[in-house]
C-alpha cells in the first residue's frame, strides 16, 4: 500500500540519531505484522490524556495490537476524556505555576498532568456510578472481572453515548472493546478508579474479591502466552516505563524458569520509546542487551531504544504502520 504523507516525510527526513531508531522501529513492527506474528503494546506514563487514542484506535482496529498492558491511570483515563473532554484544562505555563496556584487548581477541582488539567466532576465522578453498578452486581451474584471488563461492559452497553465528548472513534479502549482484545492492568489499585473500589470495600459495600487482582492477570497473560506463539511469535512495543513494561515482559522467564516449559519463544521484536536514562538500575533506562541476561530477549531479536518524548514519538510510528 502506497504510504501516505506523513509516512513520506518521515521516510525522506529522519535520518539519524533518534529519528533513524523511529523509522528502523516502524520498518521492523511492519515485518513483524506481515510474518503473522501478534503485537503487544504497553502504556505507561499519560498517554491517554495525552489522546493517543487518535492513532491507536485505529491500530486496534485495524488488526495491529493484538494485546495491550497499561496502568490503571490510562485505563481509565481515556474514558475520561471520552465523556469530559470539552471540561478538560490547558496550561500551557504549567512550569511557571506556584505552590499556591497549584492549590488553586486543586479548589477547583482540576488534577494536572502536565499541561493538562482533568476535571474531577465532568470526568471521575461521571463515570464512578456506571462502575459501582457493574461492581454492585458482579459482587451480588458472586462474580469476579478484571478491571478493564468492567470498563467493557459500561462501554459496550451504550450507556455513556449521551456523554461522548470527542469522537468515538479516537478512543482506544472503546476500539479495544469493539475487539474484545486483552488488556493487562498490573497494579490497578494505584489509579483514580482504583481507589474508588478500594473506598467502597472499606465500607464494607463490595468485597475485594469481585476484583481479579494482578496475579490473575500473570496467569491470564501466561495461558494467552503459550497460545499465540504456538504457531507464529509474539512482539513487544514499550510506551515509556515502570509496571506497564515490567511486568508482561517477565512472563517469558516465569514460563521458561518457573514452570519449566520447553519451546517457549522468546519475545519475537522489542521497541521502548523513553527519555528515561541508563543510570544507577533503572530498569525503564535498561538499554534492551540487559533483557537478554534475564531470560526475555534473544541475541538476535530485533531491538530498538528511541530516547525521546513517546507522546511525538509513538503517533509518527502508528502513522507510518497504519500508512497515513
Amino acid at each position: 500500500m502506497k504510504k501516505g504523507q506523513v509516512s513520506q516525510f518521515i521516510l525522506e527526513h529522519y535520518k539519524h540519531f533518534n529519528a533513524a531508531s523511529l523509522v528502523d522501529a516502524a520498518k521492523e513492527y511492519v515485518s513483524q505484522i506481515d510474518a503473522g506474528n501478534k503485537m503487544m503494546v504497553t502504556m505507561a506514563g499519560a498517554m491517554s490524556t495525552a489522546e493517543l487514542g487518535k492513532s491507536l484506535a485505529e491500530m486496534i482496529r485495524q488488526d495491529k495490537v493484538h494485546i495491550i498492558t497499561c496502568t490503571g491511570a490510562n485505563l481509565e483515563e481515556d474514558v475520561f476524556n471520552l465523556v469530559a473532554h470539552h471540561h478538560y484544562k490547558r496550561i500551557p505555563n504549567y512550569r511557571d505555576l506556584s505552590p499556591a496556584e497549584e492549590k488553586d487548581l486543586l479548589d477547583q477541582h482540576y488534577n494536572r498532568v502536565t499541561d493538562t488539567c482533568i476535571p474531577e466532576a465532568e470526568a471521575m465522578r461521571a463515570i464512578e456510578d456506571h462502575l459501582y453498578n457493574v461492581w454492585k452486581k458482579a459482587d451480588d451474584h458472586g462474580e469476579r472481572y478484571f478491571p478493564h471488563e468492567y470498563f467493557y461492559q459500561i462501554l459496550l452497553s451504550g450507556e455513556l453515548e449521551e456523554k461522548y465528548q470527542i469522537d468515538p472513534r479516537n478512543s482506544w479502549l472503546l476500539a479495544a472493546a469493539k475487539k474484545n482484545i486483552p488488556i493487562i492492568v498490573p497494579g490497578w489499585e494505584d489509579s483514580t478508579c482504583g481507589n474508588f473500589f478500594a473506598s467502597y470495600c472499606i465500607e464494607n459495600d463490595l468485597s475485594p474479591d469481585t476484583m481479579k487482582s494482578g496475579i490473575h492477570y500473570m496467569m491470564y497473560l501466561a495461558n494467552w502466552y503459550q497460545k499465540n506463539t504456538t504457531n507464529s511469535q509474539v512482539g513487544f512495543f514499550q510506551i515509556g516505563g515502570g509496571i506497564a513494561g515490567d511486568f508482561p515482559i517477565c512472563v517469558v522467564p516465569m514460563l521458561h524458569q518457573d514452570l519449566e516449559l520447553k519451546n517457549i519463544p522468546m519475545w519475537s521484536y522489542f521497541c521502548q520509546i523513553s527519555d528515561s536514562t541508563t543510570s544507577y538500575g533503572s530498569y525503564s533506562g535498561a538499554v534492551p542487551n540487559e533483557k537478554i541476561t534475564w531470560g526475555k530477549l534473544l541475541p538476535e531479536t530485533p531491538k530498538f531504544v528511541i530516547e525521546s518524548d513517546a507522546t511525538i514519538v509513538a503517533p509518527l510510528i502508528f502513522a507510518y504502520i497504519l500508512n497515513w
